[in-house]
């Protein structure tokens, strides 16, 4: 009890620092929102993550700034946090640690260490993605819809397998009367995209076919 009592009689950050910090924090983490969702390659909704990513930064400053006369209080603090939702790629969790870091920084009052390391990590993450050439529809679906017994599924990947460099079957459903596959495919260039659906509407003449480019996509 007498640590808290302790805790109580110690002075409080000035609200003018913890506001310079907050507007800081503002900043930085609204860099790295723009960044991650203008050149992130995770195929979740990177708007919706991008979005939140200043709020976490700022949240992280105020329990930060609140906590930070103990470390035992500070660790506790940041031990409750929890994400509901499972963090599926890696990439999504590097942001989400550069986020809760700079919020680290920034509410123990490293305002310069903090700036300077957030510039040169963008700095180095925004020369690399423009000096590192990205695939061309790298995450492009292809879903098939075919009439059953007519079209079967090997004769489907024998047709995607003499134009495209790989195929990743994501799916497949069949019922009495319908085949539906979905495929995660690497296709080169539009010109073999737009063979691939040429022959497939040839030699699946009642199928319907779909592609979705997924880099491009926003999904929950």
């Amino acid at each position: 009890m007498e640590n808290w009592f302790d805790f109580a009689t110690h002075p409080s950050t000035p609200l003018s620092s913890l506001i310079v910090n907050l507007l800081l924090g503002i900043f930085l983490s609204s860099m790295l929102a723009w960044y991650y969702a203008r050149y992130g390659k995770s195929l979740s909704n990177r708007a919706r993550l991008a979005h939140f990513l200043p709020l976490l930064t700022l949240t992280t400053v105020l329990v930060i700034s609140i906590t930070k006369v103990s470390l035992a209080l500070s660790l506790g603090a940041l031990s409750i946090i929890r994400f509901r939702t499972a963090i599926k790629e890696p990439e999504e969790l590097m942001y989400l640690f550069i986020a809760i870091a700079t919020g680290l920084g920034l509410g123990a009052d490293q305002r310069l260490t903090t700036l300077g390391a957030m510039l040169v990590i963008l700095g180095y993450l925004l020369v690399r993605a423009l000096v590192t050439p990205g695939p061309l529809k790298n995450n492009l679906y292809l879903n098939v819809s075919a009439s059953w017994p007519d079209a079967s599924f090997s004769q489907i990947n024998q047709i995607l397998l003499q134009h495209v460099d790989s195929v990743d079957l994501r799916r497949l459903d069949r019922d009495s009367s319908t085949l539906q596959a979905t495929y995660l495919i690497d296709c080169s260039d539009d010109e073999t995209l737009s063979a691939l659906m040429d022959d497939l509407s040839a030699r699946l003449p009642r199928s319907e076919i779909s592609f979705v480019e997924q880099d491009n996509t926003l999904i929950g």
